[in-house]
């Protein structure tokens, strides 16, 4: 067994690096882009896969950006579906975001869409505009993407740091 082996670690996505949540959270979010052209026109229910996908994308990426920041694994999982206070500990780290984002992020939260998403089809209406999600989604994407990527960059180019 490598050391990287979800049964050594005892939690899957424990021995994870910064990069390759990153490289998760794309995947989430092509996957979410191809569902919601498919589901277009649909009833709201039918974009339920779309919206988990999304809420998904957006968890990894802030993933992405705690690890890269020093977070634990550990410290992260303990947030569990918690976008609101991943993205306050992601501000801390240096993420900015407008102010309709970061609100989103705390409704999202507070509006459980996470779970209304995977269990209740009869709820898909009261969710958010997917407009909303998929501008969120862009947001914290294009924005980890950078952020991630410059301070990988800065320690391949600078290995005694």
């Amino acid at each position: 067994m490598s050391s990287g082996d979800a049964s050594s670690t005892g939690y899957p996505g424990s021995a994870a690096s910064a990069w390759q949540i990153l490289s998760l959270a794309h995947e989430y979010n092509s996957s979410c882009i191809h569902l919601m052209i498919r589901a277009e026109g649909g009833e709201p229910y039918q974009f339920a896969p779309a919206r988990l996908l999304a809420i998904q994308a957006i968890e990894l990426y802030l993933n992405a950006l705690l690890l890269d920041a020093g977070e634990t694994a550990q410290a992260i999982r303990g947030l569990q579906h918690d976008l609101a206070g991943r993205a306050r500990r992601a501000v801390e780290c240096g993420l900015q975001l407008r102010a309709k984002t970061a609100e989103h992020l705390v409704q999202l939260t507070s509006r459980r869409e996470y779970l209304t998403a995977r269990y209740g089809p009869e709820l898909a209406g009261t969710q958010s505009q997917l407009n909303r999600l998929t501008a969120t989604l862009t947001e914290v994407a294009e924005k980890v993407t950078l952020i991630v990527n410059r301070s990988i960059e800065q320690r391949f180019s600078n290995p005694s740091s």
